[in-house]
Formats: structure tokens, sequence, C-alpha cells
């Protein structure tokens, strides 16, 4: 059964048991994923999932329930198990649903021709030919990958609401594996977009040199330098710490940005926009888990803390408006607080003056170990990484399996200079990251 066939059965449940406020969620993906591996395809995979949760206001209480099932006898059923639920809790935390008659910003949809199975297939073999004609060091262990991702959510609430979004992107990537003959590297990139809009030679043939550029790595020598974190490297820090900007986050305690909003936390040159509709996301959805409409906004504006990100419950606590930013990691996950896509807003500087900038130090372009290496209350990182020296402002003989170590609050504030290009980081679900390459100096490296 259709969803919009699901949600009219819902609806009469709910009406017939005189439910006043209620609302029903729907999430949905799909995704076709083909790998080939030495020229022939060695994984081939097409799933679907997702389903829908009912919430019932009952006695200022939220019942939940929550189903793959949509048929009919499931409809009268997820409605029965959600009223069931909603007199049995016995928490005493206020609960809310979205009201109709917010402002939703117009999305323009992007250019998106979904790839057959069978485009996809010549894609990731297409994909062998032109890594191995890249460069004789490539060797076998080398993976390319074509896929089509697609999704629908959708809110229905009594109170009027009646939204959905839908959103498709084909994904590339290369993961190729190189040899000197002495050791053996490899790394991935990739690339987001329409399958006949996607470069793939270019894709792919950049994998190749940034594997090539480590072999040989060394060990960074022990000591204070300056640190340049390349685009994905500071991405990866801003997920690592993105909770901190969690209203539900900082209400528990487990934020040190509570209360903070208009103080200065970060450089001047620091500006951190959380954008929906940010123009490399394939999933910009004007609307947030809770159906209350999604906009652009700063977090942070040249180094002043502007705002915790909020949904409807935290907001009423803080006694603020919602930033827009509920989330749910699936169809039955209770709400949450995440963002869009966090941009970290470039600089002026090319990378090339970045590195001049700089002079002597290291330029960190993997971090590895967030989850055990990286407190997010604290701050306090130590993190397995590598990349390449800096001297005399260029990059030089490439390094790995140094640590680096600090703050990420302190950092904030250290951050010297940004290049002038962001580079966009798919993490999953709905949540992106976007950043520059940051020098921040002085930051304590353990190496050799």
């Amino acid at each position: 059964m259709k969803y919009e066939e699901f949600k009219n059965l819902v609806i009469k449940a709910a009406e017939a048991k005189e439910l006043k406020d209620y609302e029903l969620y729907y999430n949905a993906s799909e995704s076709v994923s083909v790998e080939a591996f030495a020229h022939e395809i060695n994984e081939f995979s097409s799933s679907t999932e997702g389903g829908v949760c009912f919430r019932v206001l009952l006695g200022g209480q939220m019942g939940y329930a929550s189903t793959e099932d949509m048929s009919a006898e499931e409809a009268a059923a997820i409605v029965e198990r959600a009223v069931e639920n909603a007199a049995v809790l016995e928490t005493a935390e206020e609960s809310f649903l979205a009201e109709a008659g917010g402002t939703y910003q117009t999305v323009e949809e992007k250019h998106f021709v979904p790839a057959t199975a069978q485009e996809l297939v010549k894609t990731a073999l297409e994909g062998q030919n032109i890594a191995y004609a890249a460069d004789p060091q490539v060797i076998n262990g080398t993976t390319t990958s074509a896929i089509n991702e697609s999704g629908t959510v959708a809110i229905y609430n009594s109170r009027g609401l009646d939204l959905s979004a839908s959103y498709a992107t084909a994904v590339i990537v290369a993961a190729p594996v190189v040899s000197d003959g002495k050791e053996m590297n490899n790394t991935y990139e990739v690339k987001l977009g329409s399958l006949d809009q996607i470069d793939l030679k270019e894709v792919i043939e950049k994998a190749v040199t940034n594997a090539k550029k480590k072999l040989g790595a060394g060990v960074a020598p022990t000591g204070n330098y300056p640190v340049i974190f390349g685009p994905k490297a500071t991405a990866t820090l801003l997920a690592t710490f993105s909770s901190a900007f969690s209203a539900e986050a900082a209400q528990k305690g487990l934020s040190p940005l509570k209360g903070k909003e208009g103080q200065t936390i970060a450089a001047e040159n620091v500006t951190l926009i959380d954008d929906p509709f940010y123009e490399e996301s394939p999933a910009r959805i004007p609307f947030d888990a809770e159906g209350m409409p999604a906009y652009r906004k700063a977090v942070i504006e040249n180094g002043e803390f502007r705002t915790l990100l909020y949904n409807l419950k935290t907001a009423a606590v803080a006694g603020v408006k919602t930033t827009g930013n509920a989330s749910k990691h699936g169809y039955s996950s209770p709400v949450g607080i995440s963002p869009f896509t966090l941009i970290l807003q470039p600089g002026t500087l090319p990378e090339e003056e970045l590195l001049k900038e700089a002079g002597n130090g290291v330029y960190i372009d993997s971090l590895m170990g967030t989850h055990a290496g990286a407190n997010p209350i604290s701050g306090d990182f130590s993190l397995q990484s590598g990349g390449f020296m800096i001297e005399n402002g260029e990059k030089t003989k490439a390094v790995k399996s140094f640590t680096v170590a600090g703050n990420f609050y302190e950092m904030l504030k250290q951050i010297d200079a940004l290049s002038n290009k962001a580079e966009y980081q798919g993490m999953g679900g709905l949540t992106a990251f976007a950043a520059p390459a940051i020098l921040v100096n002085g930051l304590s490296v353990a190496g050799k």
C-alpha cells in the first residue's frame, strides 16, 4: 500500500478514536549499489528501507508506535498501540506538535536522471579501466562503485500540516590501491550528483594521484607546529563536535556552549552556517522532522556565538523559537536535533597562500579514531592523523601515524586563516558538512 492511502486510513482510525493531537511521520529510502573489483562486478545490492511513526498526545504524554507494514490492518493497529503507549508513560516532559501556517522555502529541483542498474554496472566497470590506466602503480584491491540513492520524507498532523519532499542523487566512490614495489597505500574519493554530470575520469584520477602521494610516508617529528587541516579533516572535526551546538545537549549539561549566545567563542574570521538548501546537498528539504520550516542560519558569525540549534521541545524550555532543526535518524527514532549542512564559511586565501602563511608545519588531510579520541563535552581531542610536512610554505614529504592533539573550542579562537574554497562532505542521512582548509598555530603533534 502506498503512503497516501495508508495515511488516509490512519486518519480515519484516529478520528474514530476521537484523537485531537496526532502526527504521522513517513521516511523511505531506496539504494542500488554496484561495486567493481579486478574488472568484474563483485557486489550488487538493492535495498528499500523505511516506514511510518505515529505519535499521539494524550494527557500531556506523547505515545509512539511505528511500523514498516503499511496495510489496512496495521493502519488501525498503529493508532491503538500509540494510544496504549501514551497511557503507560510515566515521564512528565512536555511534548509538542507543529502548528500549520508556517512559510516554507521553495526548493528548486535539481536536474537528476536516475541511472538504471545497467548504467551503474557500466560505470563501475568503466571506473576500473580508468583507474588501472591512470598509473602503472595501481594494483589489485582497487574498487570503483556507482550508487543511486533516493528518498522521501512526509509529515501529516491533526493541526493542518501535510508536507512531503523527495531527494535523489548518484554517488561515485573511487578507492584505488597503489604500490611502488615496497609498500602499498590506498585512499578514496567520493562525488555526488547526477550520474550523467559526474566526471568519472576526474574523480578516479584525483584518487589515484592522492594515493600515490602517500607512498613512502614517514612520521612527523614531535613538537608544536602550525597545522593546516585540509577540507576533509576540517569537516571531520565539525562532524565530531557538532553535537555541542544542540540545545538538547546544552540543556542536559553536555555542551560547554550553554548560555553563551552573544559571546565571542571563535576568531573573528570564523562564521559557521547551517544551511538546509546548500547547493551541493542532494537532500534539500524545506522542513524539519517536526514539520517546522527549515531556514539558513548563522550559528557563529564573525566569531560571535549566535544560536544553539533547537527543536520544539528544547525551544519551549529555553523560551525561544525553534530553529527548525528537529531530526530523526530513522522513521522509528525519537525526535532529536541535527544540523542540515553545517558550513564553515571560506576565507580569502587560495590554499597555496595558506601554505605560505604556515611557513613550516604539518598539513593534515585525514583524521582517524574520532569516536575514541575526541570528547565533544570538553572539546579535547587526540587523533591519529596523516598528511604532509609543510616546509618553506610548500607541501613536501608525506607523513603518517602521528597524533595531533588540542581542544576544539580553543582551536576555534586560534584559526589564523581559511582557504577560499569549501568542500562538501556527505556524512550519511540528511546531515552533511562543508569546510575549507584552516590554519591553526601551535597544536601539539606527537610522532617520532
